[in-house]
């Protein structure tokens, strides 16, 4: 064999081995390439599994979420009551007679103060007043007052009503009180003045104070009183702007743009109250006021109050009204008597009783509130109360002939409170000569009553009537715009 045949040969045997061992190591290296990428691949579906998985578990709702039990903030703090303004006649009433704090809707107390001190004449609508740190400093809303300047107090009552500016509440609490404190001290025996006895008043803009309390009754008699002592003034209340210093300020109650008949008072909210609201509407010669509070924002305390006006003065026009038979509201009305001196008042639980116009008691002229009328910072609300309790001593008579005995016919009616002596005797004999048949024989009484602190009130009565014309009595004057009250005799 020669070389040459013997390379074939061997290259012949050689190659078939290599092709085996090639066949044998090719998918070696095929699986070589495939777990080099199995790890990415691998990524990719675990990637595209947790993308799915999240997408379902989106797809699924969310279990809720379990807590202590709920704290239903509709009782908590919801309070609400629609009186006839006429006649107090209660047309809807829901904890009307529970402590809630009353926010900004103190801003009511604040002006019917200040509007007492300008029929006073201790202020001018022109007046300039300081602004002092502790004003400038007042959280919002305000109107950005600066320590040192002077505002008129025109500005202030707007400001009031419009912004519910809490540093022009402090410019006129310092004005009339001298401090926040004795402002307080002033508003809180004002409150109790006008019937007002769940309400006590520690600051003159309704900022968070736990003290700083009313109720939903205490706020429909001050709305009333608003309109019904001060009509000068109460037209401020639907005043839609207010310009200052160049930025214009709109009234919060923007539930009045779109209520008919609505032309005024005010709102309130702090986190401890909720939204709140006192409002008045006239629909067909009707003047209804409404108090809400508690409400969960200002929309659905505005849609709250136009329901349950809208629901009073239909009731109002088919008759229906609602029957309060609370021991609450009995007993709310019993003190009120109480606390206005007049224990022997008659009051029905169905009525508020609207309250006669009693001046505030300010400090004399040029004389600024002493420490004996100061509120102590560290005082308590039961010491507050104690202190400003009043113990009326025996009443003095000023009448011409004394009044009858009889129990039968010695009832009466109360037309006002006033501070001036002459004018309760105007206003005796102007009644009594508007209604001479109903008055004929009627005793005129001016009563005095003295506080602790020196200050008196005179209360014009007439009396010696049988119950039901003094029921009568009442009712005619009331259609006639005036105040009154039935007195029931006194048994001793």
């Amino acid at each position: 064999m020669t070389l040459k045949k013997f390379l074939v040969v061997l290259c012949l045997l050689v190659l078939p081995l290599n092709l085996a061992a090639l066949a044998l190591t090719a998918p070696a290296f095929a699986a070589d390439k495939v777990e080099a990428k199995k790890p990415a691949e691998q990524k990719k579906v675990t990637k595209k599994k947790a993308n799915v998985k999240a997408k379902q578990k989106a797809a699924k709702p969310k279990p809720a979420r379990r807590a202590g039990a709920p704290v239903d903030t509709t009782t908590a703090i919801y309070a609400d009551i629609v009186i006839e303004a006429h006649t107090g006649r209660i047309l809807r009433a829901t904890n009307a007679d529970q402590i809630r704090h009353p926010a900004s809707l103190t801003k009511m107390m604040t002006l019917y103060m200040t509007f007492q001190a300008l029929e006073a004449g201790r202020l001018r609508l022109d007046q300039q007043l300081p602004v002092s740190s502790n004003a400038a400093a007042q959280s919002p809303s305000k109107l950005g007052l600066r320590t040192g300047q002077g505002i008129s107090v025109q500005d202030c009552i707007l400001g009031l009503v419009t912004q519910s500016a809490n540093d022009a509440a402090v410019v006129i609490a310092e004005a009339l009180g001298d401090s926040e404190n004795g402002f307080g001290d002033m508003m809180t025996k004002q409150a109790r003045a006008l019937g007002m006895t769940r309400s006590n008043f520690d600051n003159p803009s309704g900022l968070p104070d736990p003290d700083q309390v009313s109720s939903a009754r205490d706020m429909a008699i001050l709305g009333y009183a608003l309109m019904a002592h001060y009509p000068r003034y109460y037209p401020v209340f639907s005043r839609a702007s207010f310009t200052y210093n160049g930025v214009a300020h709109a009234n919060h109650n923007r539930l009045m743009s779109r209520y008919q008949g609505m032309d005024g008072i005010k709102t309130g909210y702090i986190r401890a109250s909720g939204f709140n609201l006192v409002a008045s509407a006239v629909q067909d010669n009707v003047r209804l006021i409404g108090v809400v509070f508690g409400g969960r924002s200002a929309v659905s305390r505005d849609n709250q109050m136009a329901r349950i006006l809208d629901e009073a003065f239909a009731a109002r026009a088919g008759g229906r009204y609602a029957q309060i038979q609370s021991a609450t509201a009995a007993a709310a009305l019993r003190t009120q008597g109480e606390a206005q001196g007049d224990a022997n008042l008659t009051y029905d639980p169905n009525y508020v009783a609207l309250p006669a116009k009693v001046a505030a008691i300010f400090p004399p002229a040029g004389q600024r509130a002493t420490a004996s009328t100061a509120v102590p910072r560290n005082e308590g609300a039961m010491q507050r109360e104690q202190r400003l309790a009043t113990t009326p001593l025996p009443p003095t008579v000023t009448a011409p002939t004394a009044p009858n005995t009889s129990v039968a016919t010695n009832w009466g009616v109360q037309i006002g409170a006033y501070s001036d002596p002459d004018i309760g005797k105007q206003a005796l004999s102007g009644l009594a000569q508007a209604n001479p048949t109903l008055l004929q024989g009627a005793d005129h009484i001016l009563q005095k009553i003295t506080a602790n602190d020196g200050s008196a009130i005179y209360r014009a009565r007439f009396m010696g009537l049988a119950e039901d014309r003094a029921r009568t009595l009442c009712s005619t004057v009331s259609r006639q715009g005036q105040n009154c009250l039935v007195v029931a005799p006194e048994v001793r």
